[in-house]
């Protein structure tokens, strides 16, 4: 038995109870939505600490496979330790929940042939049960002690109802001209309102009014978000001195936009410019593809080596009640290219771009596609690396040194941009500020400049967002949200690209004046996915 046998033995283990993992061994699988009952949660954490335990039991040989044995046994011991903290079987918050699987199942479906229409059929049939099994699995949760905070229930539920009333399944198979079809779209309508019901009148009685999760929860989440530890203290400090330093960096490129090189008066000229401002979701998503071609012609290449068949990606705007940008990876046959979506607020159809540049760097080139698009590339990785190792220190951390990188590459084009890029550098440090001091209570310190209370609360951590990092106010509360349901997750931008640069800095510092920027992000990407712990030692040891 070897590294790779285990990897073999838990992937072809998986696949039976997880469709990606059937889609990453060349199966069909159906359906699409997974089975979300609490024996299919018990069942998959069963697969899971088997191949931990026989991981330990096992060394690895060559390169390849010491990479190997790292990504996995880190990935298979946080799943282990998310599952048996409850936090797995527990899990509403406003994004990427088994709840937003089932509905966002139909955004990468094709509805151009009557095959295409009956895949959608089978998954619409679908969608009652799986929310009648994810219902289980959250009161079985409860019924161990595990819930969430009144506030991510309450945000879920808002986003059900959002959906019915929007219409989603309903107009989703409107262009068919179906009956059939017409009729599972409303009994998955009906399901989801059920849904919202079931979380409003039997979870949020048994729902806790504490946002914070607790040093213990925390430790737990982090670590598995990041793929590594982390000395909380040390963190939240160093997220302070980022925020010092990214804010009077903010008024220096101010200062090149506007003569008084005040921050707020260089934002109302930006924002007053009818050169940088996009109305309509066309026109919106036309800039999206336009800018996002023109930056992977300029590094592909010339930068990075991107395989041609992963080039591609496709920029799609939506309306959403969330507002952000966000990114979905090709599929493992490469049956349709990776995504950007662009989900606007409610009723938002007008964007400033020069606000957004960043975030397409982050979300497409050089950020996430670039990224996935070097991975999917690598045919001596192991089908889970390439495929299913998600970490969110390592994806976020590359996406958000991607920002910076974009800038060192020449594709940040006026200080108008620049300043977006420094806006979104601070968004993500407010992140590590917001996340830490909501979870664990800690105290803000004095005199720091921006803000005078002493104890945080979810509405001054929106503020912090808004005032500092310009964040609009519907987005920066969707953004507390959201961290409050994912404790540790958003350390995993700013602390994952500290990582980037620290192991870049030491690279250089190795190898002096024959220091290569080309070769050391093809030699990191190479790599695969992998925590931030195994990632620091790999990069080291390189």
């Amino acid at each position: 038995m070897d590294v790779t046998q285990v990897a073999d033995d838990y992937l072809r283990d998986l696949a039976d109870l997880d469709p990606d993992a059937a889609q990453t061994l060349g199966r069909t699988p159906s359906p699409l939505i997974p089975d979300l009952s609490p024996d299919a949660f018990a069942r998959r954490h069963e697969v899971t600490a088997r191949a931990s335990a026989r991981l330990a039991a096992v060394s690895p040989g060559g390169f390849r496979e010491r990479v190997l044995h790292a990504a996995l046994s880190e990935r298979l011991a946080s799943d282990v330790a998310l599952y048996e903290a409850g936090f797995t079987t527990a899990l509403l918050a406003p994004l990427a929940t088994p709840v937003h699987q089932v509905r966002r199942t139909f955004d990468d479906l094709p509805a151009a042939t009557a095959d295409d229409w009956a895949v959608i059929g089978r998954e619409l049939a679908r969608v009652p049960l799986a929310l009648r099994e994810y219902t289980a699995t959250l009161t079985a949760s409860a019924d161990r002690g595990h819930v969430v905070a009144r506030r991510q229930v309450l945000a879920v539920a808002a986003q059900c109802d959002g959906w019915v009333a929007d219409r989603f399944y309903p107009a989703l198979v409107e262009p068919a001209g179906s009956s059939s079809l017409a009729r599972l779209a409303d009994a998955a309508a009906e399901a989801t309102a059920a849904f919202a019901t079931f979380l409003r009148s039997e979870l949020l009685p048994r729902a806790g009014s504490r946002d914070g999760v607790g040093r213990e929860l925390y430790e737990v989440t982090s670590a598995a978000f990041l793929g590594a530890p982390i000395d909380a203290e040390e963190t939240y400090a160093w997220g302070w001195d980022e925020l010092a330093a990214l804010t009077a960096r903010a008024r220096a490129v101010a200062g090149e936009v506007v003569r008084s090189g005040d921050v707020d008066d260089a934002v109302r000229a930006l924002d007053a410019d009818p050169a940088g401002t996009i109305d309509s979701v066309p026109a919106l998503e036309a800039w999206l593809q336009r800018r996002v071609d023109e930056t992977m012609d300029a590094v592909a290449g010339t930068h990075f080596d991107v395989p041609g068949r992963t080039r591609r990606v496709e920029c799609r705007v939506t309306p959403s009640a969330s507002g952000v940008m966000y990114y979905v990876p090709a599929d493992p046959g490469l049956t349709r290219p990776g995504r950007v979506w662009w989900t606007l607020p409610g009723g938002v159809t007008r964007a400033h771009v020069w606000r957004e540049v960043s975030t397409l760097h982050h979300e497409g080139v050089p950020g996430h596609h670039l990224q996935y698009a070097v991975t999917l590339g690598l045919g001596d990785l192991h089908p889970w690396q390439r495929s299913l190792c998600h970490v969110h220190g390592y994806a976020e951390g590359w996406a958000h040194y991607a920002e910076e990188l974009a800038d060192e590459l020449g594709l940040i084009r006026t200080p108008g941009e620049r300043l977006g890029m420094i806006f979104a550098q601070l968004w993500r440090a407010v992140r590590v500020v917001v996340d830490l001091g909501l979870h664990l209570d800690l105290p803000i310190p004095r005199g720091n400049g921006l803000v005078d209370a002493e104890r945080w609360t979810p509405e001054l951590g929106a503020r912090l967002l808004t005032d500092v990092a310009r964040v609009d106010p519907q987005t920066a509360a969707f953004e507390v949200d959201r961290y409050l349901g994912w404790p540790g997750q958003a350390l995993a931008f700013r602390v994952g690209a500290r990582l980037w640069r620290e192991a870049r800095a030491a690279a250089s510092a190795r190898a002096g004046a024959a220091f290569d920027l080309r070769r050391f992000h093809a030699d990191a990407l190479r790599l695969g996915p992998v925590g931030l712990g195994p990632l620091r030692t790999l990069l080291t040891d390189a």
